[in-house]
């Protein structure tokens, strides 16, 4: 036995002794192979196990890693890695990109046992602690990655990534003085760390800290110009902001917003921005001039200097201004610029403003009242540029911009001779060729079944002389989401969670309109595919045209009535189906063939009037009914004026109201042909005839939720829609938009 031992021990003593020599000649892999076959021999041997720790792979090896890792080949990564490792159990780099490399294929487990062998080979290995606390981070385990976080600190102070993840974690916790506190501490050592800026703003968001949010927001954007997320997130805020004092530097940082066009609905944040424009001297000027009627004293004056503004051109141009003060504004300098068409000079200089006019009251469906001298002077203009045009001549671009201003161009009859290219080009492309490709493209979109219900006809008919809304731009998701993520952002809690596991979710939108919802749906939900049905072909072709333009594929257009769907033999994950069920003559009867569509374990997202978020459109709609108002486009111009004017509470209410300021969206509001409203004991009855549950409200509106938490602290109270009423009774205003509610279809 003793012989034995000793002829072990001089094997090893030789195979050590050759080790040395490997490593000498630079030959890491067979020293690797020796030593391990000295611990296959004696386990745990303490020479060969210490030696092989501080052996790596090949240099060419390790950067071939390092490539494949950076052109995001994550599978490779593993498998070579894995290859490795045989060899070179003991090398902490390797199993460290290994973790790496399996926290970026989503495998969190298989990443956390990585860096935990990592560390017990080295426990003062800073980094793998910190990137067992990311992967544990992702996993949804923030206690335990904020405990990793503190230890990868103690080994490295400085380590300034540990602070900011562990800022996230604990934003993510709802801890949000305590993040805060670690991203100041990242910014103080690393002053360019965008990233920091833009979540600390988050974090100052959340905690109801506006005006604070949008200042680090700043600082973000400042430090890395093109930070997509900083935009997207100053949009958020921006939602929810009145400035009572202006901001240095904000107006060019909303200008490239808006520019970026697909960041954030113009419409939006337009309260906001007109807010700030206030505060331009110049602006706040002309408004006072309007308010004087002191406009057609110094009118070149007036149109230069708009033109100038480029934040107010750039509004007017993508959505409806909701704002008295420059309606009345655009609806005098509109009217001077008509009576003075022949007498303007430097047409160049103030062709902005009216180009940008032109656009706004295509928008907003020339919902600006007009006079009947405006009408004299419009017939003799459209006669003398009619005459131009027919003698092959072109003529001046403000008079043309003149005439878009009043009436798209694509309805007057020489609208192809216009030149579609120069100053003009934008207007022609908007009211002309845009309109063009939407008649194209309605001959293509498929008819399911010929819509023959009265009361679906009647709405049909609105939507087809209205299609609502009209848009330009809208925001879409950075980076889709899968269903898990997105419930958890928007804390919905369903009872069945292999909803999760729907990779691929199939979604119908149920009303989808112009296809703001349809376009912002698929750009939400990762890997989705989404049919889009409405009863408007009009409405359709706006949206198919728009998701066209924003060169989504993903999305399938078709002219339906919900009560017909029945009949597709379709069942999908995801139904979202917003403001059109209180369309209809009876919403239960919608509401049920939705159901016949929807997967066990689906889940669908309604919204609904509310009884008594609406009051205030309930006496409007009186007003209307018993005055004998029709829902003509004059009519509704005349009631707006009549609403603008009057010292009546709930005529100064409506005019708090966007939709006001947009003639289809003033008709949806008020001079809809069918209208129903619900309460929200009623919606608890309606999901427990269709044994629906119940997995929360989606608001938008932090300042609903910050409100409903403070007097209902316990998270279940979220989802007790008891609560909710109670909730609302005190607050009647909180649904004002609508209820818009997500409910799970439950397995029986």
């Amino acid at each position: 036995m003793e012989d034995k031992a000793k002829l072990k021990s001089t094997t090893v003593a030789r195979s050590l002794s050759r080790a040395k020599k490997a490593i000498r000649k630079g030959d890491g892999t067979a020293a690797a192979a020796i030593y391990n076959a000295i611990l296959k021999e004696t386990p745990n041997h303490p020479i060969a196990k210490k030696a092989l720790s501080k052996l790596s792979p090949p240099k060419a090896k390790v950067q071939e890693l390092v490539t494949l890792y950076g052109l995001g080949k994550l599978a490779e990564v593993i498998e070579k890695t894995e290859g490795l490792l045989p060899l070179f159990p003991y090398t902490i780099g390797l199993l460290n990109i290994l973790g790496a490399a399996n926290a970026g294929m989503g495998r969190f487990d298989s990443a956390i046992e990585q860096y935990q062998k990592a560390i017990e080979i080295r426990p003062d290995f800073a980094e793998a602690y910190y990137n067992l606390g990311n992967a544990l981070k992702e996993s949804g385990e923030l206690d335990a990655a904020i405990e990793q976080y503190q230890k990868a600190i103690e080994i490295k102070p400085g380590f300034t990534e540990t602070y900011y993840n562990m800022g996230n974690a604990l934003q993510t916790k709802g801890e949000l003085g305590a993040a805060i506190e670690q991203y100041q501490k990242v910014i103080k050592d690393k002053p360019d760390f965008a990233e920091a800026y833009n979540n600390m703003g988050n974090a100052l968001k959340e905690n109801g800290e506006l005006d604070a949010a949008i200042e680090q927001y700043q600082k973000a954007i400042e430090i890395k110009p093109d930070f997509a997320e900083s935009y997207c997130n100053i949009g958020n805020a921006l939602v929810d902001i009145v400035f009572n004092k202006p901001v240095l530097g904000l107006s060019e940082i909303i200008l490239k917003l808006l520019e970026k066009e697909t960041y954030v609905r113009p419409s939006e944040i337009s309260r906001s921005v007109i807010s700030l424009l206030k505060f331009d001297l110049f602006v706040n000027g002309i408004l006072e001039k309007c308010s004087l009627n002191e406009l057609e004293q110094s009118l070149q004056e007036v149109l230069q200097g708009l033109s100038n503004v480029k934040l107010l051109l750039k509004l007017l141009s993508v959505c409806p201004i909701p704002d008295l003060e420059f309606e009345a504004l655009f609806t005098n300098i509109r009217a001077a610029v008509l009576f003075s068409v022949p007498n303007l000079s430097d047409s160049k200089e103030i062709l902005p403003i009216h180009t940008a006019l032109a656009l706004q009251c295509f928008t907003n469906e020339y919902v600006y009242i007009q006079s009947d001298a405006e009408t004299k002077s419009l017939e003799t203009l459209e006669n003398d540029v009619a005459k131009m045009l027919s003698l092959g001549l072109q003529p001046h671009p403000i008079a043309i911009a003149c005439l878009a201003s009043y009436k798209a161009l694509n309805e007057y009859p020489w609208n192809h001779l216009i030149s579609k290219t120069g100053d003009l080009e934008i207007v022609v492309e908007r009211q002309i060729l845009e309109v063009k490709e939407e008649e194209k493209l309605r001959a293509y979109i498929p008819v399911f079944k010929e819509i023959s219900g009265s009361i679906s006809s009647k709405v049909r008919a609105q939507y087809e002389e209205s299609p609502y809304p009209r848009w330009v731009n809208l925001s879409l998701n950075l980076s889709p989401r899968k269903i898990s993520l997105i419930l958890k952002e928007i804390y919905l809690r369903v009872p069945d969670e292999q909803i999760h596991n729907c990779d691929t979710p199939e979604i119908l939108i149920a009303g989808c309109g112009t296809g703001q919802q349809s376009i912002e749906t698929a750009s939400r939900f990762s890997n989705s595919k989404v049919l889009a049905v409405d009863l408007s072909l009009n409405s359709l072709a706006y949206a198919k045209r728009k998701t066209e333009e924003l060169g989504l594929d993903n999305i399938e257009y078709l002219q339906a009535d919900i009560l017909d769907l029945c009949r597709l033999n379709r069942q999908f994950d995801i139904i979202e189906s917003v403001g059109v069920l209180h369309h209809m003559e009876d919403p239960m009867a919608g509401w049920k063939v939705l159901m016949g569509c929807l997967k066990p374990g689906g889940l669908i997202k309604i919204g609904l009037y509310s009884e008594l978020a609406r009051q205030p459109m309930i006496k409007l709609r009186n007003e209307i009914s018993d005055a004998g108002i029709g829902s003509s486009s004059s009519e509704i111009r005349d009631f707006r004026t009549t609403c603008s004017h009057s010292k009546l509470i709930h005529h100064k209410n409506i005019l708090t109201f966007s939709d006001f300021y947009s003639l289809s969206e003033v008709r949806d509001l008020l001079f809809h042909v069918q209208e129903h409203r619900f309460t929200i004991p009623k919606i608890k009855q309606c999901l427990g005839m269709l044994d629906l549950a119940f997995c929360g409200f989606e608001i938008s509106n932090r300042d609903v939720i910050h409100n409903f938490r403070s007097s209902n602290p316990n998270f279940d109270d979220l989802y007790d829609l008891d609560i909710w009423q109670v909730f609302e009774e005190e607050y009647p205003d909180v649904f004002t938009g609508m209820y818009q509610f997500w409910c799970q279809n439950q397995i029986r």
